[in-house]
């Protein structure tokens, strides 16, 4: 049997309501996507969707082995030309550099060498320090301004505040580059309907290269005069005996700003919600939060999944999963849909702050593109949590957070919040 009569076999007899790919897809009810990916993982080979958008057809990674395996074997499963949809245009890359995550072998292995030497034990354990800082300055702002919408305040200020004090940014350049964080991720993965059909696609370039315009501008400063921070390591770092380029600086600024922050604030967001709506877990937090802090932090991230999708293309003839992949097969590593496998995590749709093992995926799986940043989003979400639960004001959700329907990141577009003070006399 081909693919082209497999597929359409496939989908009707796993009942896949839609392309998991599209952002319609992430519109229906949670339970819906999470039944539908159950029955897509109980398959005897991934399944091959072609999208509506007319985009190049996929095959949907959805086991945890399947995505694992991928991910540690880039020689055959390559992120480059990109790992997004749509893939990155070549104007775009010439324009502002290739990020890191959309290369392959030798030159994104040179890259990620140079960049993880400028996060040096020194930086790092002061970050630690800062992250402490960061998170109870925060928390006792937030408190002071009362209850809102979490995603304004400490949850998405947290990650921001910690990369631009390890990075060096000014103070004075940190609200605009905030709001052009944002106008650049707004319609990442996301359906565009109504008026924002009409806008120009390059709303979001724009504000990407006004942001790499201010960080170009802070790197000419510190070649001029370096400080304690990354971005004069990286100003002052050779690849292959060559300073990097303008370009390349820009790109992983806007990979660590985007991404990082992007992820981390939807990871914290998501973690308010669950110990809000499990409070025997968040009891039990409570009660010894330095015993369960790094297990709950791990099971936040695979319960939540923050990024639900990358994708590869294959060069290298290739047996995975009961399927043959030839060169030039696209595959969609589904992180959301692995990191519920149950044939890997028990009672897998249960948040249980105690699991253990948890091989979870939230930070890829594997090999070289495993995220750089993950201990530094482990420290901001502990050092977060450990405020608003156990030393200030008590956190809560209020009702049902405001879901943007993105096909890339479980993205938390509002969050309703309150809060108790732990102690009659307010916060101390």
């Amino acid at each position: 049997m081909n693919a082209t009569t497999q597929v359409p076999t496939d989908r009707v007899r796993a009942g896949v309501p839609a392309d998991p790919a599209d952002p319609g897809f992430w519109r229906l009810p949670r339970s819906e996507r999470l039944a539908a990916f159950a029955r897509l993982r109980e398959l005897d080979a991934p399944v091959r969707f072609t999208p509506r958008t007319g985009a190049a057809p996929f095959y949907a990674l959805v086991r945890h082995a399947d995505v694992r395996a991928a991910s540690r074997q880039p020689q055959v499963f390559a992120s480059a030309p990109g790992v997004t949809t749509p893939e990155p245009a070549r104007w775009a890359k010439a324009v502002f550099g290739n990020s890191m995550v959309h290369m392959d072998g030798a030159e994104h292995a040179a890259l990620r060498r140079t960049i993880s030497r400028a996060f040096t034990p020194r930086l790092l354990a002061a970050a630690e320090e800062n992250i402490v800082a960061v998170a109870r300055r925060l928390v006792d702002e937030t408190v002071a301004g009362g209850p809102g919408d979490f995603m304004r305040s400490a949850g998405a200020r947290m990650p921001f505040e910690v990369i631009c004090d390890l990075m060096g940014v000014p103070a004075h350049r940190r609200a605009r580059i905030a709001a052009r964080i944002d106008r650049a991720s707004e319609y990442v993965g996301v359906q565009r309907r109504g008026r924002a059909r009409l806008r120009v696609p390059g709303r979001g370039l724009r504000s990407l290269a006004l942001m790499q315009f201010d960080m170009a501008t802070v790197a000419r400063e510190r070649r001029r005069a370096p400080a304690d921070d990354v971005i004069s390591a990286l100003v002052t770092a050779d690849v292959d005996g060559e300073a990097l380029s303008s370009r390349q600086l820009g790109a992983f600024f806007s990979l660590l700003l985007v991404a990082g922050v992007e992820t981390t604030r939807n990871a914290i967001a998501h973690g308010l919600v669950l110990l809000t709506t499990h409070p025997e877990q968040r009891a039990l937090l409570e009660s010894d939060f330095d015993r369960y802090a790094d297990s709950a932090v791990d099971e936040i991230v695979r319960h939540s999944t923050p990024i639900i999708q990358f994708r590869r293309t294959v060069v290298a003839e290739c047996g995975l999963g009961g399927h043959t992949f030839v060169p030039g097969d696209k595959v969609v590593l589904l992180y959301a849909s692995a990191n519920r496998d149950a044939s890997v995590f028990e009672d897998p749709d249960a948040f249980d702050i105690t699991r253990s093992p948890n091989p979870h995926l939230g930070y890829g799986g594997g090999g070289p593109h495993h995220c750089l940043g993950a201990h530094l989003a482990k420290l901001e979400m502990k050092a977060l949590l450990r405020e608003m639960l156990t030393r200030r004001a008590k956190f809560h959700a209020v009702g049902e957070p405001g879901l943007v329907d993105s096909n890339f990141d479980n993205r938390v577009g509002s969050l309703p919040f309150t809060f108790e003070f732990l102690h009659p006399n307010g916060p101390r």
